[in-house]
């Protein structure tokens, strides 16, 4: 369970109706662009409530300040992206193992590379704002997920199947980072990708249950 972040970094509250809805959502998107387009330092609450449209009283209803739209921007990101590995995991329960990997790999990275420039700012924009417990929370939901899943395997067991699974996660967290860090994410859509489904698939082979 993530801690509750601090009041400054809160959002002030949830939009209930459809109008707020919408609301909401253009001053993500333009929180998003703005970000793009001037980078974290030069963010302000008024920029963005001219790109989304709103007055800034309007924008204030939801999120009292720039932290409380870094802090939001990630939460939302971070919870589509464990949403979407949860879900390929769920779906490969049964299957092999080499699938499995394919699946958690491909997912990890299609939603990390689908708006990477998104991606790479948000990363840029992490260090304005103390978003480590969010982190956490999306690291332990994708942890337990895939781990289930490997151990679902229709075709082995595996020894040590958390620490194991918890290592190929922080390669595949770690070596994906670097590559947005280092402007080269379009290497992960090909040779990168897959030899980080062989990296797993191969660790996962030395770590089969053998009978005795």
């Amino acid at each position: 369970m993530i801690a509750t972040p601090s009041l400054t970094v809160q959002a002030r509250k949830e939009p209930r109706q459809a109008r707020s809805t919408t609301t909401v959502e253009a001053i993500y998107e333009a929180t998003i662009q703005v970000l793009l387009a001037d980078g974290p330092s030069r963010l302000t609450t008024t920029r963005v409530a001219k790109r989304a449209g709103v007055s800034v009283g309007t924008l204030y209803q939801y999120f009292p300040n720039k932290q409380a739209l870094f802090y939001a921007v990630n939460q939302r990101y971070l919870d589509m992206l464990a949403d979407r590995v949860e879900a390929a995991c769920r779906a490969q329960h049964g299957q092999n193992y080499g699938d499995m990997a394919r699946a958690l790999v491909g997912t990890y990275i299609t939603v990390k590379i689908e708006r990477r420039d998104v991606t790479r700012v948000l990363y840029l924009a992490a260090v304005e704002v103390n978003v480590a417990e969010l982190v956490e929370d999306m690291t332990q939901r994708i942890e337990a997920a895939s781990n289930v899943m490997f151990a679902s395997a229709g075709d082995a067991e595996f020894d040590n199947l958390a620490t194991l699974n918890l290592t190929l996660l922080n390669v595949l967290f770690g070596t994906v980072r670097s590559f947005f860090d280092r402007q080269m994410s379009d290497l992960l859509e090909g040779a990168i990708g897959d030899q980080i489904v062989s990296m797993f698939c191969s660790a996962l082979e030395a770590a089969r249950s053998r009978p005795r």
